[in-house]
């Protein structure tokens, strides 16, 4: 047996728990599997120091469950959502979905979790580019998933090749230490992918395989001119010192040769705070385990009701219910399904989040280009901070 399930092997319920199997056998010999129940989707708290989520992979979810006899309101793909608040309400005979459980939490859960921490990386970077490198952390199979969470919660770019055809974007990356290791020296590196790279391709060195980041910085720039477009350095926490310092050093002794035109990125191990505090002082980051290996977001599926009545387990609020937001203030609130429009403090009228998706197995619209749901994120995340900084 292959170790990696394909796509109908998970739309089979092959990747499901045990649990929910047992349980639709009881269901079955009790004559309750095509019992009518509504369960939804949302997240008691966010991660330590996140105040927000991005929901991701809901367009996932929808080929997951496509075909099924269920109906589905959710957020849209790239939501902006909070604590408390349920991302998505899914209806209709427990049978259809009960062992799609673990594979919807699962795409949702990481999905989101690795959107969630591009966008927070991507607002501390501000219009510098934060590429994605993510994909050598997880398994391969991953790497698709990784790269395009990453990108629609605000990467601008990512490495894998095949992740880049999904997206419909040109993959971006620079040369590896192997490349200076098999050639033997960083200079004769650079020369050799200048000579057999395809012009397009920016000339971007790496420079901290054999020497001391500055100088070699300045030998590659003397050798290439102004066809050297930048440098990134990749330098490992345990040789790297004060990172920002070493930085600034490369960018006074390119720029006091006349090597203003090059710029500097820097990758390897970079997480938010050292994003944080080189923000000013690079051109760009390549940002990978932080981004592949994000918190996940716990979602968790409940059913709320059983044949039309409201019914849940202790703790949770019964009935089905809806989220409304303001796009003014962006205060929310949770309300029961059948409430009536809703006015925000602030005066505005609210509008409902869950919208409807899918209709017994069928989506009701197609799934948004990558970059149009990224854009919508960089603009909610923008509004976010914009009206937090005015309170």
């Amino acid at each position: 047996m292959d170790p990696i399930p394909g796509w109908e092997e998970i739309r089979r319920g092959e990747t499901t728990d045990i649990y929910f199997r047992r349980t639709m056998e009881v269901l079955r010999k009790q004559g309750k599997d095509r019992t009518r129940v509504t369960a939804e989707a949302f997240i008691k708290r966010l991660p330590g120091g996140y105040e927000y989520g991005i929901l991701s992979g809901m367009d996932e979810m929808l080929s997951l469950l496509s075909g099924r006899k269920v109906d589905l309101r959710a957020m849209e793909e790239g939501s902006l959502f909070f604590a408390g608040e349920p991302v998505f309400s899914i209806e209709g005979p427990y049978g259809e979905f009960c062992e799609m459980e673990t594979a919807m939490l699962g795409i949702i859960c990481q999905a989101s979790g690795i959107a969630t921490r591009a966008s927070r990386i991507k607002r501390l970077a501000g219009e510098k580019p934060v590429l994605s490198f993510g994909a050598r952390r997880m398994h391969p199979a991953l790497s698709t998933i990784i790269d395009r969470s990453a990108f629609i919660g605000g990467a601008d770019a990512v490495s894998v090749v095949r992740s880049a055809d999904y997206l419909g974007e040109k993959p971006v990356g620079t040369m590896p230490h192997a490349l200076v290791l098999v050639i033997g020296d960083t200079v004769s590196a650079i020369r050799a992918f200048d000579a057999a790279v395809d012009p397009a391709v920016p000339r971007i060195c790496l420079i901290d395989t054999l020497q001391d980041e500055k100088f070699e910085a300045l030998r590659v720039a003397e050798a290439l001119g102004e066809r050297l477009s930048g440098v990134r350095l990749d330098t490992p926490s345990s040789r790297r010192g004060d990172f920002r310092r070493i930085i600034q050093e490369v960018r006074w002794e390119l720029d006091l040769r006349g090597f203003a035109h090059v710029k500097i990125y820097a990758s390897g191990g970079l997480g938010e705070e050292e994003v944080r505090a080189l923000a000013e002082v690079v051109d760009g980051f390549g940002v990978g385990n932080a981004l592949s290996n994000a918190p996940t977001l716990d979602f968790a599926l409940d059913i709320v009701e059983v044949e039309g009545v409201p019914f849940t387990k202790r703790g949770k609020h019964s009935g089905g219910k809806q989220v409304a937001g303001c796009t003014a203030c962006l205060s929310r609130k949770v309300v029961p399904e059948s409430a009536g429009p809703q006015r925000c403090g602030c005066g505005e009228a609210m509008e409902f989040l869950l919208l409807p998706a899918m209709r017994e197995g069928k989506a009701l619209s197609p799934p948004r280009a990558p970059r149009e749901v990224r854009e919508r994120v960089l603009r909610q995340v923008a509004w976010f901070h914009s009206l937090k900084e005015r309170k």
